[in-house]
Order: C-alpha cells, then sequence, then structure tokens
C-alpha cells in the first residue's frame, strides 16, 4: 500500500569498502523478552519465538520512504530529528519496524533526498543503505525490531509480479542475498518480506499477474517466494521469510460479463489472500523460519462487498479465517498482518479496525502486526503522526494501544510484575522545547527513573506562566490546573523500572515559556 496503488557486486563492495561510514550494530536487541524478546527470531506452529524458546509478539508499524524517489525515509524533511520518531515510536509501544525499500534505493550511486540538514546534520552525505544502517543501530539499542520490505521493484510504482523488465528476477534475489549477508551478524534485522502486494492482473482465462498454487514458474507467487526465500536462508539462516498472500488466487481478475462462473473466483486485498497456503504451503529448506504476511484494509482504501453486509461487523471474523487466520487457528504458522490502516475518517472503518485487532488477540500470545503507517502522507490511510509529523493521532493511537507491546529497553519500558519502592530523590526531570509557532510551541518533558527499585505510579509536576494552556499531549496523561501541569503514566505504562524514561510530549498555546518547580516521583 502507498500513496496510489546490478546491485550485488555494487552493494557487496560498498559493504566492504570504505565508503560504509556507519557501523552496523551486531550485539543483540537491548532488553528481555519480555519485549522483542533475546537474539534472532524462529518460529514454533503458529508463534514466533526467541533464542530461549520464549514467545514474542511483533507489535510494530511501517515507515515508509525508501521506496519512493526520495530513497529513504519520509519525514526526514520535518521539524523532528531522525532520532526522535524512533523514540517516539518505541515510548507509543511499538516494537518493530517494517521498512519498505525499491531495488532502486540500492543501485550504485543511490542518493537520498528530501532530509532537513539542519535537524538531521549527520545524515548529509549519507547513502540510503547507510541511512538505513543508522536507523537499524539506533532502534537495535532501544530493543526494538526491523523487518526489511521489499515493496517496489522501481521507485515507480508497485508491481503485480515479483519483477519488471528493470528488475528481473535475477536482481530481486540477488539484492535480497546481499542484504542478508550485509545483516547477518544483526539481529536487530530480523527478516525478509520478499514482495509486497503481489496481485492480480489481467482477465480471466488471460490471467497475467501473481497466482497462487497454478504451477506457472513467471506467475506462481508461491513457487518465486520459495526460490527467495530459500536464497536469502543460504547466506543467512537466522532470518525470518515473510511471505505475502495474492489477491486472486488465479492471478487474474474475474470476467463477470462472460456469463461463465468457471472464471469467477473469491478474490481479497493485495496480499491479503493466502487461502491457497494450505493446499499449497511455502516449503522453505531451513526449518521454523516461515511467517505469513497478509494485508487487509479498511473502506477508506477500497470498498470491499463485505463492509455492506447486513451482518456486519460479526461477519468479519469468518472473512480473516477464510483468507489467511485459518493458517494461525491451525497452527500452521505464524501471522504477521504487514499492513492494515485506516482514515477512521467514517464509522464503519473505526468498528473494521477494532473488530480486526480484537480478532488478532491480546497479549503476547496475539498475531503480530505492522500498523500502515507512521506516515501522515499515506493519501489513503493517513497515519499515526498528524500532518505536522510530530503529534499523534490520539484516536487511532488509542484503538492501538491495549494490543502494543512496548520494546524493552526503549522508550516507557516494561511494567515489573511485583514493583519494589523507589528510593527518595531517584528521579529526574529534562526539558526542552522542540519546536514554535506564532501562538504556540511544543515541549518535550523527559522522565527518567535513575534509581535501582521501579517507580510505581509516576507522575512529574511542573508549571508554567499564566497564558500558557494545554492543547494535547502524549505518552502520558498529561493536565493542566491553572498555572500547573501534571503528566501521569498511563494506563499501559503506569510504571517505569531502573534506568527506563518516557519522554511527555504536548502542544501549548501561549508563549513559548520554560518549565519551573519541575519534580517526579
Amino acid at each position: 500500500m502507498h500513496l496510489s496503488k546490478a546491485l550485488t557486486a555494487a552493494l557487496a563492495t560498498l559493504v566492504a569498502g570504505a565508503a560504509v561510514a556507519v557501523a552496523v550494530t551486531t550485539a543483540a536487541p537491548a532488553g528481555a523478552a519480555a519485549g522483542t524478546g533475546t537474539g534472532y527470531l524462529h518460529t514454533s506452529g503458529n508463534k514466533i519465538v526467541d533464542s530461549t524458546g520464549a514467545t514474542v509478539r511483533l507489535t510494530g508499524i511501517n515507515w515508509f520512504g525508501m521506496e519512493t524517489d526520495n530513497r529513504t525515509f519520509h519525514g526526514l524533511w520535518s521539524s523532528t530529528p531522525w532520532k526522535g520518531h524512533i523514540d517516539k515510536m518505541a515510548s507509543l509501544g511499538y516494537n518493530t519496524i517494517r521498512v519498505p525499500y525499491s531495488n532502486d534505493a540500492l543501485k550504485p550511486g543511490a542518493t537520498a533526498t528530501g532530509i532537513n540538514d539542519y535537524v538531521n546534520p549527520d545524515l548529509i552525505g549519507l547513502s540510503p543503505l547507510q541511512i538505513l544502517d543508522k536507523i537499524i543501530a539506533y532502534a537495535g539499542g532501544k530493543g526494538m525490531r526491523i523487518i526489511l520490505d521489499r515493496h517496489r521493484p522501481t521507485a515507480a510504482g508497485q508491481s503485480a509480479l515479483w519483477y519488471v523488465p528493470a528488475t528481473p528476477e535475477s536482481t530481486w534475489i540477488n539484492d535480497w542475498k546481499a542484504l542478508a549477508q550485509h545483516y547477518a551478524n544483526n539481529p536487530t534485522v530480523i527478516g525478509a518480506d520478499l514482495h509486497n502486494e503481489p496481485h492480480a492482473e489481467g482477465t480471466n482465462p488471460n490471467a497475467t499477474g501473481s497466482c497462487w498454487g497454478c504451477g506457472d514458474q513467471a506467475r506462481d507467487w508461491r513457487l518465486a517466494a520459495e526460490r527467495a526465500g530459500n536464497a536469502v536462508l543460504s547466506v543467512n539462516p537466522n532470518w525470518l521469510i515473510f511471505v505475502e498472500g495474492v489477491s486472486c488466487p488465479s492471478g487474474g481478475l474475474s470476467n463477470v460479463w462472460d456469463g461463465d462462473p468457471s472464471n469467477d473466483e473469491d478474490c481479497g486485498w493485495w496480499g491479503g489472500n493466502l487461502s491457497k497456503a494450505g493446499q499449497y504451503p511455502v516449503r522453505l529448506n531451513v526449518a521454523n523460519r516461515l511467517v505469513y504476511s497478509p494485508h487487509d484494509y479498511a473502506t477508506s482504501v477500497y470498498h470491499q462487498t463485505w463492509f455492506d453486509a447486513p451482518d456486519y461487523p460479526a461477519n468479519l471474523p469468518a472473512i480473516w479465517d477464510k483468507y489467511w487466520g485459518y493458517l494461525y487457528k491451525q497452527n500452521i504458522a505464524p501471522i504477521m498482518i504487514g499492513e492494515f490502516g485506516t482514515t477512521l475518517a467514517a464509522n464503519v472503518d473505526k468498528i473494521w479496525l477494532q473488530e480486526l485487532l480484537k480478532y488478532t488477540g491480546t497479549g503476547v500470545n496475539g498475531m503480530s502486526f505492522t500498523y500502515w503507517s507512521w506516515n501522515p502522507n499515506s493519501g489513503d490511510t493517513g497515519g499515526i503522526l498528524n500532518d505536522d509529523w510530530t503529534t499523534v493521532n490520539q484516536a487511532k493511537q488509542a484503538i492501538l494501544q491495549p494490543y502494543l507491546i512496548p520494546p524493552t529497553g526503549g522508550g516507557t519500558g516494561q511494567p515489573s510484575d511485583t514493583p519494589t519502592p523507589n528510593p527518595p530523590g531517584q528521579c529526574a526531570v529534562t526539558y526542552k522545547q522542540t519546536s514554535s509557532w506564532q501562538g504556540g510551541f511544543q515541549g518535550e518533558l523527559t522522565v527518567k527513573n535513575t534509581g535501582t527499585g521501579t517507580i510505581s505510579d509516576w507522575a512529574a509536576t511542573w508549571t508554567f506562566p499564566s497564558g500558557v494552556t494545554l492543547v494535547n499531549g502524549w505518552n502520558a496523561v498529561v493536565t493542566q490546573s491553572g498555572t500547573t501541569w501534571t503528566a501521569k503514566g498511563p494506563d499501559y505504562a503506569k510504571s517505569l523500572a531502573p534506568g527506563a524514561s518516557v519522554a511527555v510530549g504536548f502542544t501549548a498555546n501561549g508563549p513559548a515559556a520554560q518549565p519551573a518547580n519541575a519534580t517526579c516521583s
């Protein structure tokens, strides 16, 4: 999903040569199994587990841009530094970033554009791959994981098949092998989403798009996923292989005018139809590496017939069961919903989002997902960020929040099962103003547990001069009474573990000012 519906040698040279100025992190991500686990991940039945066997649930976000003509993450043009985006993702509870890219971003001489050099001086002159290295290193330090998503064969747009004339299958596979080798010793990067949204093209019986189980080497996405997945595992056997569905198993669109029902079939979202995966499973040479990754969307993307059913939304679980949920319920393989999103402009969309998340289940044993998207500039869904690239869409975040499992070691941290009292004076508050405009400003107050015990029901207070009024806040319950402001831990993160911190963001009307009398407990 997006705004609209010769690397191998060069990359090997880039990786090996002095051109790579950014060191790739080789240590395991910070944190324990409570967040994104320890070491590399693998599968066990319908679960994703870490190197110790502990179940891990990926609750992530898509941050796109590297698949476009910019060849790097969108929003780097905003007033928020690149690290600030990752800080905010982690503090909100997103433990994984799915990174879409196109093969154009990996070509020799590829240039990243759309970067605010004043805000991000450390990105000046870096290639798309070098910027990706920095993002991965920083995210890994916060306990987050990265999934690489081959979103487009070229920056021009998505494709029904996994190859186009400018990017043949050989380039697709060789680029994947080069990336797998590049990150072979970095368990922050957990796997490859091989190709985004394979889908139907042409009218049946003259299908030209991606099919599932049809046996045509040029069109059978299941067979192509096996070829690419096994090539990746041959150089990096630790990666997970994420395989999306198709839209129509035949690879062609139904001809509803020919009067022949044999040419008509039940089709779903691009990448969202895995109904044939049970009969024709993806076969990988390394066991316990396969994750099926469907996409699902709301009416803001396309008005599917099931949104008009008289029993909506009670009809939705059976639809999801048919297309992909059965793989999870029958313990065949894990599900990681790679994309789902909505503008929330219509109530039917809000209901869809609530029901889909309910279907995934709560807690660590639920299905994994990466929401589309962090970016507000996705034309048919919008993002978790508002158009200012800074404030959070609280309506969306509130629906997602109960299902998010924060990365251990980043953001708010994980609440302790048995909080212990924290010694007095072991809590620190720092403040920075992140932006300002005529009549208002944005600030960030960081509360850090500097002690050795967990702080239960943490809170911070401070004062602003009269005339400064609260607009909204995030990462905490922020309130104002006169000149006194208070931030308290939200229900999902009432405790701060030792060393953990939370960045409380807010916007305010009135003259920009520094807080006074700031304390926390």
